[in-house]
């Protein structure tokens, strides 16, 4: 498989502070990809440097062949890359349909967008009953749906997806990784940022375990899921 996404050498900072160091990171078409760690270690800055929406110190992202590195975040949407945030992060006052609509932000053909978001309704049932509803008045569960949602209204090849179970019971987290999943046979490409290890590396191919703004171990996720020491780390010991 081709590399869809090759990060290079990424450094990131917040002012003086480094917040990511040396990071290379490949994401092959069509696979689902993890990066875990802790709160603080990196995970979240990597997708922003990638959307766009942080300055690259140094090193460079390509995406599809192309070296994005400094796109501003609609130029990078309109390529075919599409995120899902950290805590979901939908307009509260605004309806199901309307955040839908909000995913098609950079592309201005209201016909397809309509028909995408038709799309979505059939696949979210549920957001179909609900598409006149405040998104704020929504369950936990529900608003990750509109979230999840709004990412594949734009048709992405790429979704990057940020911590998607937190916040949520644990029966709703295995109905959102199940999603995931579905979403990678349906042949779009996933990076995903968690720190459920357990679950995320039961769905990922690959696992990126970051610390400290750095990459210390990558491999088979299935087989870091055996490691003695990924199993200290983030499965606190317990298979």
């Amino acid at each position: 498989m081709s590399a869809l996404l090759r990060i290079f050498d990424l450094h990131v900072s917040y002012g003086a502070l480094p917040a990511v160091r040396g990071v290379h990171l490949e994401l092959p078409e069509g696979d689902l990809r993890v990066i875990l760690g802790a709160n603080g270690a990196g995970k979240t800055t990597i997708i922003k440097a990638v959307l766009g929406l942080l300055k690259v110190k140094h090193g460079s992202i390509e995406f599809a062949g192309h070296d994005i590195t400094g796109r501003p975040p609609h130029a990078i949407n309109r390529l075919g890359i599409s995120w899902v945030p950290e805590g979901r992060q939908l307009w509260d006052s605004l309806t199901v349909l309307d955040n839908l609509r909000m995913g098609a932000f950079a592309h201005r053909d209201d016909a397809e967008t309509a028909r995408r978001i038709d799309e979505m309704f059939d696949r979210f049932p549920r957001l179909r009953d609900r598409q006149d509803q405040f998104a704020g008045s929504l369950s936990g569960g529900e608003q990750q749906m509109v979230a999840i949602a709004r990412a594949l209204v734009a048709r992405p090849r790429l979704i990057l997806m940020d911590e998607p179970s937190l916040g949520l019971a644990p029966i709703v987290v295995r109905d959102v990784f199940r999603l995931v999943k579905e979403i990678n046979r349906a042949g779009i490409s996933i990076l995903m940022v968690e720190q459920n290890a357990r679950m995320s590396l039961r769905v990922a191919s690959w696992a990126y375990l970051l610390d400290v703004g750095r990459i210390v171990i990558d491999g088979v996720a299935r087989e870091l899921e055996a490691s003695r020491e990924v199993q200290g780390v983030f499965l606190g010991g317990q298979r």
